[in-house]
Protein backbone atom coordinates (compact mmCIF):
# COMPACT_ATOMS: atom_id res chain seq x y z
CA UNK A 1 0.00 0.00 0.00
CA UNK A 2 0.76 3.54 -0.59
CA UNK A 3 2.57 5.75 2.20
CA UNK A 4 2.12 8.99 1.23
CA UNK A 5 2.93 12.48 3.31
CA UNK A 6 0.79 15.55 3.92
CA UNK A 7 2.17 19.14 5.57
CA UNK A 8 0.15 19.66 8.47
CA UNK A 9 -0.31 22.85 7.15
CA UNK A 10 -1.99 21.81 4.62
CA UNK A 11 -3.82 19.17 6.57
CA UNK A 12 -6.78 21.00 7.21
CA UNK A 13 -7.53 22.60 3.65
CA UNK A 14 -7.62 18.66 3.03
CA UNK A 15 -9.78 18.31 5.00
CA UNK A 16 -11.98 21.09 4.57
CA UNK A 17 -12.37 20.05 0.39
CA UNK A 18 -13.87 16.76 1.43
CA UNK A 19 -16.81 18.18 3.30
CA UNK A 20 -18.81 18.38 -0.84
CA UNK A 21 -18.09 14.59 -0.73
CA UNK A 22 -18.45 13.58 2.87
CA UNK A 23 -19.63 14.11 6.43
CA UNK A 24 -17.22 14.63 8.64
CA UNK A 25 -16.45 13.40 12.25
CA UNK A 26 -13.67 13.61 14.23
CA UNK A 27 -12.49 14.45 18.19
CA UNK A 28 -13.64 17.88 19.48
CA UNK A 29 -12.78 19.03 22.53
CA UNK A 30 -16.32 19.27 25.22
CA UNK A 31 -15.34 21.17 28.15
CA UNK A 32 -12.79 18.37 30.14
CA UNK A 33 -13.82 15.73 27.66
CA UNK A 34 -12.81 15.36 23.81
CA UNK A 35 -15.45 13.12 21.77
CA UNK A 36 -16.37 12.39 18.66
CA UNK A 37 -18.78 14.78 16.95
CA UNK A 38 -19.45 16.02 13.47
CA UNK A 39 -17.38 18.95 12.05
CA UNK A 40 -18.03 22.00 9.54
CA UNK A 41 -14.67 22.91 10.18
CA UNK A 42 -10.78 21.45 10.15
CA UNK A 43 -10.35 24.02 12.57
CA UNK A 44 -12.95 22.31 15.08
CA UNK A 45 -10.66 18.94 15.40
CA UNK A 46 -8.68 18.51 18.31
CA UNK A 47 -5.97 16.16 17.35
CA UNK A 48 -3.96 16.45 20.77
CA UNK A 49 -6.23 14.41 22.92
CA UNK A 50 -5.14 10.97 24.24
CA UNK A 51 -8.60 8.80 24.32
CA UNK A 52 -11.74 10.34 23.88
CA UNK A 53 -13.99 9.90 26.70
CA UNK A 54 -16.76 7.86 24.75
CA UNK A 55 -15.68 5.57 22.21
CA UNK A 56 -16.57 6.34 18.18
CA UNK A 57 -19.10 3.29 18.45
CA UNK A 58 -21.67 5.41 18.76
CA UNK A 59 -21.61 6.92 14.87
CA UNK A 60 -22.74 3.78 14.26
CA UNK A 61 -24.56 2.36 17.05
CA UNK A 62 -26.24 5.37 18.79
CA UNK A 63 -26.79 5.26 22.20
CA UNK A 64 -30.64 6.01 20.57
CA UNK A 65 -31.70 5.33 17.03
CA UNK A 66 -34.70 6.03 15.41
CA UNK A 67 -35.52 2.48 13.41
CA UNK A 68 -39.06 2.71 12.60
CA UNK A 69 -41.96 5.29 12.39
CA UNK A 70 -45.67 4.31 12.21
CA UNK A 71 -48.87 6.02 12.86
CA UNK A 72 -52.28 5.10 14.88
CA UNK A 73 -54.51 7.04 12.26
CA UNK A 74 -56.80 4.93 10.98
CA UNK A 75 -57.52 7.30 8.11
CA UNK A 76 -53.55 7.17 6.92
CA UNK A 77 -52.78 4.36 4.41
CA UNK A 78 -50.27 3.31 6.60
CA UNK A 79 -51.85 3.37 9.67
CA UNK A 80 -49.81 0.41 12.19
CA UNK A 81 -47.43 -0.54 9.30
CA UNK A 82 -44.00 0.00 10.38
CA UNK A 83 -41.43 2.08 7.91
CA UNK A 84 -38.19 2.58 8.26
CA UNK A 85 -37.58 5.78 9.28
CA UNK A 86 -35.44 8.24 6.79
CA UNK A 87 -31.71 7.92 7.38
CA UNK A 88 -28.48 9.64 6.14
CA UNK A 89 -26.34 6.84 4.54
CA UNK A 90 -24.00 9.33 2.43
CA UNK A 91 -20.25 8.86 2.00
CA UNK A 92 -18.47 9.85 5.91
CA UNK A 93 -15.37 10.15 6.81
CA UNK A 94 -14.17 9.72 10.63
CA UNK A 95 -10.86 11.61 11.51
CA UNK A 96 -8.58 10.43 13.53
CA UNK A 97 -10.13 7.55 15.10
CA UNK A 98 -7.90 5.44 17.26
CA UNK A 99 -6.48 2.44 16.47
CA UNK A 100 -7.65 0.18 19.45
CA UNK A 101 -11.27 2.04 18.31
CA UNK A 102 -11.17 0.73 15.08
CA UNK A 103 -10.36 -2.80 16.09
CA UNK A 104 -13.05 -2.60 18.25
CA UNK A 105 -15.09 -2.02 15.56
CA UNK A 106 -14.10 -5.17 13.95
CA UNK A 107 -14.47 -7.27 17.23
CA UNK A 108 -18.48 -5.77 16.81
CA UNK A 109 -18.95 -6.91 13.14
CA UNK A 110 -19.26 -10.65 14.31
CA UNK A 111 -22.77 -9.32 16.17
CA UNK A 112 -24.22 -7.46 13.51
CA UNK A 113 -22.80 -8.62 10.38
CA UNK A 114 -22.79 -12.36 10.46
CA UNK A 115 -23.41 -14.72 6.92
CA UNK A 116 -27.04 -15.73 8.43
CA UNK A 117 -27.99 -12.11 10.26
CA UNK A 118 -27.21 -8.80 9.18
CA UNK A 119 -28.14 -5.24 10.81
CA UNK A 120 -29.24 -3.55 8.31
CA UNK A 121 -28.40 -0.12 10.09
CA UNK A 122 -24.72 -1.10 11.21
CA UNK A 123 -23.69 -2.80 8.01
CA UNK A 124 -24.96 0.97 6.22
CA UNK A 125 -23.07 2.65 8.53
CA UNK A 126 -19.62 0.77 8.33
CA UNK A 127 -19.94 0.85 4.44
CA UNK A 128 -20.45 4.25 4.48
CA UNK A 129 -17.85 5.23 6.30
CA UNK A 130 -13.55 5.48 5.98
CA UNK A 131 -11.93 5.59 9.04
CA UNK A 132 -8.76 7.65 8.94
CA UNK A 133 -6.88 6.30 12.26
CA UNK A 134 -4.06 8.52 14.51
CA UNK A 135 -1.79 6.56 15.78
CA UNK A 136 -1.21 7.00 19.35
CA UNK A 137 2.26 8.50 20.22
CA UNK A 138 1.36 8.92 24.10
CA UNK A 139 -0.66 5.93 25.27
CA UNK A 140 -2.47 6.28 28.96
CA UNK A 141 -1.44 4.53 31.11
CA UNK A 142 -4.04 2.61 31.63
CA UNK A 143 -3.64 1.54 28.17
CA UNK A 144 -3.21 -2.33 27.50
CA UNK A 145 -3.80 -2.74 23.97
CA UNK A 146 -0.38 -4.75 23.15
CA UNK A 147 -1.87 -7.44 25.84
CA UNK A 148 -5.08 -8.09 23.95
CA UNK A 149 -4.15 -8.28 20.27
CA UNK A 150 -3.70 -4.80 19.38
CA UNK A 151 -0.90 -2.25 19.11
CA UNK A 152 -1.04 2.02 19.33
CA UNK A 153 -0.06 1.74 15.53
CA UNK A 154 -2.01 -1.65 14.99
CA UNK A 155 -3.71 -1.28 11.25
CA UNK A 156 -6.73 -3.65 11.62
CA UNK A 157 -10.10 -1.74 10.93
CA UNK A 158 -8.71 1.16 9.42
CA UNK A 159 -8.89 2.84 5.77
CA UNK A 160 -5.84 4.63 6.40
CA UNK A 161 -3.34 5.24 9.33
CA UNK A 162 -1.47 8.40 9.52
CA UNK A 163 1.51 8.99 11.76
CA UNK A 164 1.94 12.02 13.23
CA UNK A 165 5.89 13.00 12.34
CA UNK A 166 6.10 16.77 14.03
CA UNK A 167 5.54 19.13 10.74
CA UNK A 168 4.23 16.20 8.47
CA UNK A 169 1.53 13.19 8.74
CA UNK A 170 2.67 10.16 7.00
CA UNK A 171 -0.45 8.82 5.64
CA UNK A 172 -0.39 4.60 5.01
CA UNK A 173 -3.15 3.69 2.56
CA UNK A 174 -4.14 0.34 3.88
CA UNK A 175 -7.76 -0.43 1.40
CA UNK A 176 -9.58 0.48 -1.15
CA UNK A 177 -11.82 3.26 0.75
CA UNK A 178 -8.17 5.07 1.86
CA UNK A 179 -6.81 5.58 -1.76
CA UNK A 180 -10.10 6.40 -3.06
CA UNK A 181 -9.93 9.22 -0.38
CA UNK A 182 -6.16 10.46 -0.96
CA UNK A 183 -6.65 9.66 -4.82
CA UNK A 184 -7.48 13.49 -5.91
CA UNK A 185 -5.89 14.90 -3.20
CA UNK A 186 -2.72 16.79 -4.31
CA UNK A 187 -1.41 18.06 -0.92
CA UNK A 188 -0.19 14.11 -0.28
CA UNK A 189 3.01 13.57 -2.08
CA UNK A 190 5.01 10.08 -1.73
CA UNK A 191 6.75 9.76 1.48
CA UNK A 192 10.48 10.01 1.27
CA UNK A 193 12.42 6.86 2.99
CA UNK A 194 13.86 8.84 5.54
CA UNK A 195 10.03 9.32 7.08
CA UNK A 196 8.98 6.19 6.62
CA UNK A 197 11.81 5.26 8.47
CA UNK A 198 11.19 7.96 11.20
CA UNK A 199 7.41 7.29 11.28
CA UNK A 200 8.91 3.12 12.30
CA UNK A 201 11.02 4.64 14.98
CA UNK A 202 7.72 6.58 16.68
CA UNK A 203 5.55 3.82 16.21
CA UNK A 204 8.25 1.68 18.07
CA UNK A 205 8.98 4.09 20.73
CA UNK A 206 5.10 4.52 21.05
CA UNK A 207 4.71 0.56 21.75
CA UNK A 208 7.13 0.46 24.12
CA UNK A 209 5.40 3.12 26.06
CA UNK A 210 2.52 0.63 27.24
CA UNK A 211 3.09 -0.17 30.71
CA UNK A 212 0.14 -2.04 31.54
CA UNK A 213 -0.03 -5.78 30.56
CA UNK A 214 -2.88 -8.40 30.99
CA UNK A 215 -2.25 -12.51 30.79
CA UNK A 216 -4.30 -13.90 28.48
CA UNK A 217 -2.81 -17.22 27.52
CA UNK A 218 -4.94 -19.67 30.05
CA UNK A 219 -8.32 -18.17 29.44
CA UNK A 220 -9.18 -20.80 25.99
CA UNK A 221 -8.03 -23.46 28.06
CA UNK A 222 -10.22 -22.83 31.55
CA UNK A 223 -13.09 -24.77 32.13
CA UNK A 224 -16.09 -22.44 31.71
CA UNK A 225 -18.17 -23.88 34.40
CA UNK A 226 -15.41 -24.25 36.67
CA UNK A 227 -14.87 -19.89 35.96
CA UNK A 228 -18.32 -19.22 36.38
CA UNK A 229 -18.21 -20.81 39.89
CA UNK A 230 -15.02 -19.28 41.11
CA UNK A 231 -15.33 -17.50 44.34
CA UNK A 232 -13.43 -14.48 43.69
CA UNK A 233 -16.74 -13.39 42.00
CA UNK A 234 -17.92 -13.30 45.68
CA UNK A 235 -15.51 -10.00 46.51
CA UNK A 236 -15.02 -8.63 42.97
CA UNK A 237 -18.81 -7.69 42.99
CA UNK A 238 -18.90 -5.69 46.40
CA UNK A 239 -17.91 -2.32 45.54
CA UNK A 240 -19.96 -2.07 41.92
CA UNK A 241 -22.90 0.18 42.17
CA UNK A 242 -24.25 -1.04 39.02
CA UNK A 243 -24.05 2.01 37.17
CA UNK A 244 -22.87 0.71 34.05
CA UNK A 245 -20.33 3.20 33.35
CA UNK A 246 -18.14 0.01 31.85
CA UNK A 247 -20.40 -0.79 29.53
CA UNK A 248 -21.45 2.91 28.04
CA UNK A 249 -17.50 3.92 27.65
CA UNK A 250 -16.91 0.26 26.46
CA UNK A 251 -15.83 0.11 22.75
CA UNK A 252 -16.89 -3.73 22.18
CA UNK A 253 -20.32 -3.58 24.09
CA UNK A 254 -23.63 -3.99 22.32
CA UNK A 255 -26.28 -4.69 24.60
CA UNK A 256 -28.98 -2.53 23.35
CA UNK A 257 -33.00 -2.58 23.64
CA UNK A 258 -35.45 -1.85 21.45
CA UNK A 259 -38.68 0.35 22.71
CA UNK A 260 -42.26 2.12 20.64
CA UNK A 261 -42.77 5.54 21.91
CA UNK A 262 -45.59 7.21 20.53
CA UNK A 263 -47.02 10.69 20.63
CA UNK A 264 -50.64 11.13 19.70
CA UNK A 265 -51.24 9.01 16.64
CA UNK A 266 -47.11 9.13 15.73
CA UNK A 267 -44.76 6.53 16.45
CA UNK A 268 -41.59 5.36 16.48
CA UNK A 269 -39.88 1.97 17.23
CA UNK A 270 -36.14 2.89 19.25
CA UNK A 271 -33.49 1.19 19.62
CA UNK A 272 -31.23 2.46 22.71
CA UNK A 273 -28.24 1.37 24.41
CA UNK A 274 -28.65 -1.31 27.43
CA UNK A 275 -26.55 -2.82 30.10
CA UNK A 276 -25.96 -6.02 31.51
CA UNK A 277 -24.80 -3.96 34.65
CA UNK A 278 -28.32 -3.00 34.93
CA UNK A 279 -31.08 -4.96 36.62
CA UNK A 280 -33.87 -5.00 34.54
CA UNK A 281 -31.68 -6.00 31.66
CA UNK A 282 -32.16 -9.38 31.76
CA UNK A 283 -36.00 -9.85 33.12
CA UNK A 284 -38.87 -11.57 31.91
CA UNK A 285 -42.02 -10.85 31.16
CA UNK A 286 -43.11 -13.31 33.99
CA UNK A 287 -41.56 -11.29 36.47
CA UNK A 288 -38.19 -13.78 36.29
CA UNK A 289 -34.77 -12.45 36.44
CA UNK A 290 -32.35 -14.59 36.36
CA UNK A 291 -29.28 -12.13 36.95
CA UNK A 292 -31.58 -10.11 39.20
CA UNK A 293 -28.65 -10.14 41.89
CA UNK A 294 -25.44 -7.75 41.46
CA UNK A 295 -22.77 -10.66 41.97
CA UNK A 296 -24.80 -12.27 38.84
CA UNK A 297 -24.33 -9.43 36.12
CA UNK A 298 -20.76 -8.40 37.36
CA UNK A 299 -19.79 -11.94 36.78
CA UNK A 300 -22.00 -12.04 33.18
CA UNK A 301 -19.80 -8.84 31.87
CA UNK A 302 -16.79 -10.42 32.64
CA UNK A 303 -17.71 -14.05 31.60
CA UNK A 304 -18.70 -12.31 28.17
CA UNK A 305 -15.73 -10.62 27.61
CA UNK A 306 -13.36 -12.65 28.50
CA UNK A 307 -15.00 -16.25 27.99
CA UNK A 308 -17.40 -16.71 26.55
CA UNK A 309 -16.14 -14.36 23.17
CA UNK A 310 -12.99 -16.01 23.26
CA UNK A 311 -15.01 -19.05 23.32
CA UNK A 312 -17.78 -18.79 20.53
CA UNK A 313 -15.37 -16.91 18.14
CA UNK A 314 -12.15 -17.97 18.59
CA UNK A 315 -10.78 -14.43 18.12
CA UNK A 316 -9.15 -13.42 21.54
CA UNK A 317 -11.04 -11.45 24.26
CA UNK A 318 -13.81 -8.82 23.61
CA UNK A 319 -11.78 -5.79 24.83
CA UNK A 320 -9.38 -3.64 22.95
CA UNK A 321 -7.30 -2.59 26.07
CA UNK A 322 -8.93 1.11 25.24
CA UNK A 323 -8.51 1.47 29.51
CA UNK A 324 -11.49 3.45 29.28
CA UNK A 325 -13.44 1.11 32.24
CA UNK A 326 -10.05 1.51 34.37
CA UNK A 327 -10.25 5.24 34.16
CA UNK A 328 -13.97 5.92 34.94
CA UNK A 329 -15.45 3.12 37.04
CA UNK A 330 -16.13 5.52 40.34
CA UNK A 331 -15.43 2.45 42.62
CA UNK A 332 -11.94 1.77 41.02
CA UNK A 333 -13.04 -2.06 39.67
CA UNK A 334 -10.57 -2.91 37.44
CA UNK A 335 -10.65 -4.82 34.26
CA UNK A 336 -6.68 -5.91 34.43
CA UNK A 337 -6.87 -7.46 37.70
CA UNK A 338 -10.42 -9.27 36.38
CA UNK A 339 -8.12 -10.74 33.61
CA UNK A 340 -5.82 -12.03 36.12
CA UNK A 341 -7.90 -13.58 38.41
CA UNK A 342 -9.65 -15.22 35.35
CA UNK A 343 -6.93 -16.10 33.76
CA UNK A 344 -4.41 -17.39 36.84
CA UNK A 345 -7.80 -19.39 38.38
CA UNK A 346 -7.23 -22.73 40.03
CA UNK A 347 -10.27 -24.45 41.15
Amino acid sequence: MDELRIAKEDFSEFLNGLKDSYRLYGPVRQGDMVNFLPIQDAAELDLSFRNTTLSPKSLFLPQSERLFEYSLAMDKDNAHILKEAPRDSSPCVVIGIRPCDARALELVDVNFDTDKFRDPWWVKAREATTLVGLGCTSPCSTCFCTSVGGAPFDEAGLDVLLTDAGEVFLAKVLTKKGENLLKTEKAFETAEEALVDRATTIQQEAAAKIVSRVDTSRLAELDTLTLFEADFWEGLHFACISCGVCTYLCPTCWCFDIQDETHGSAGSRIRNWDSCMFPLFTLHASGHNPRGEKIQRVRQRFMHKLKYYVDKYKNGVACVGCGRCVQHCPVNIDIRQVFQLMNEYKS
